[in-house]
């Protein structure tokens, strides 16, 4: 059983064809790294896997169950709301800018989603808050709030944040392109953990060295399409396709 499998997956935006005919398969514990230039579908097809945008066409499958199929007359439907809703949490999503609540502290961001979504005990959810907090190098910034934090502390709150739904498969949307080369460094790390840690990750990526160091797959998408995948030794040494090959040579 995979954790993702998306067949022939369509969207458009009005008449912008931005995802044209997307397929893979995502196993368990996999880590993959999504490259590509900007404009080329990478960050939608997130998105689309995580129901923030609605398919036009095409299958996809979260760990055995439907999410959403494609009709007879070539539209996707989704299962009933509830469904949606329960498969969700299975995934847990890292944006490019953070998107934390700013009148919250960092324990109440964390906290916040296992309460009120998963009906979680607070005092469970606390326990779970400062053992993350932990984890991601920020058991001190407890009580702050985010207009206290660096960038890097943020996204890292951001991730903790994630993870406290106790997600199956964490997906990260360009989680370093609004930081400085330090504080990159230090989320950088802690997804390094999660991968050590067998986390299944979809990670769309500007950073070729967290791609080609830490990924098990390496996927190169361009204009709306996977253009090549493959293990990171082969695309960033030997790739096989012209416009892959030129890519690699602009940011390498």
């Amino acid at each position: 059983m995979y954790m993702i499998e998306a067949r022939n997956i369509h969207k458009s935006f009005d008449r912008l064809h931005v995802l044209k005919g997307i397929s893979l398969n995502v196993e368990e514990g996999e880590v993959i790294a999504i490259i590509g230039p900007s404009g080329s579908g990478k960050s939608t097809l997130l998105r689309c896997l995580i129901h923030l945008e609605v398919i036009d066409r095409g299958d996809i499958t979260i760990q055995g169950q439907p999410f959403a199929y494609e009709t007879e007359e070539g539209k996707s439907c989704y299962v009933p709301d509830k469904q949606v809703r329960e498969i969700c949490k299975k995934l847990g999503m890292v944006f490019q800018n953070f998107n934390l609540f700013p009148h919250k502290t960092v324990l109440g961001n964390i906290i916040e989603a296992p309460v009120i979504v998963n009906k979680m005990d607070r005092e469970e959810a606390v326990d779970i808050a400062e053992g993350l907090l932990k984890r991601v190098g920020l058991a001190d910034k407890r009580d702050n709030y985010p207009s206290q934090l660096s960038g890097g502390q943020k996204q890292r709150v951001a991730i903790a944040r994630a993870l406290a739904m106790k997600p199956d498969i964490m997906l990260f949307d360009e989680p370093t392109s609004s930081l400085d080369p330090e504080l990159t460094g230090e989320v950088l790390k802690v997804m390094r953990d999660l991968a050590e840690d067998r986390m299944t990750m979809l990670v769309v990526t500007h950073e070729m060295g967290f791609a080609r160091e830490v990924a098990d797959r390496v996927i190169f998408m361009d204009d709306g399409e996977i253009i090549e995948e493959g293990c990171p030794k082969d695309i960033f040494r030997s790739p096989s396709n012209e416009r892959t090959k030129s890519f690699i040579e602009q940011v390498l």
